[in-house]
């Protein structure tokens, strides 16, 4: 789910700490998702999609 987090981000010309500060996700939760391939929570999810202007479904 991240590659397609970090293409969105690519396209929308965001980084992940601007992602942060738009979700309210803690930055470092944010880097185990990109480095460690955590697995992102629903509720994360929701924030992360929200923030990026999609839908969940374009998150899977």
């Amino acid at each position: 789910m991240w590659i397609k987090v970090e293409k969105l981000l690519k396209e929308q010309q965001l980084s992940v700490y601007q992602l942060s500060k738009l979700t309210q996700i803690p930055d470092s939760t944010l880097r185990n998702y990109k480095y460690k391939h955590s697995e992102i929570s629903f509720k994360n999810a929701c924030k992360i999609a929200d923030a990026l202007g999609i839908s969940l479904d374009e998150l899977r």
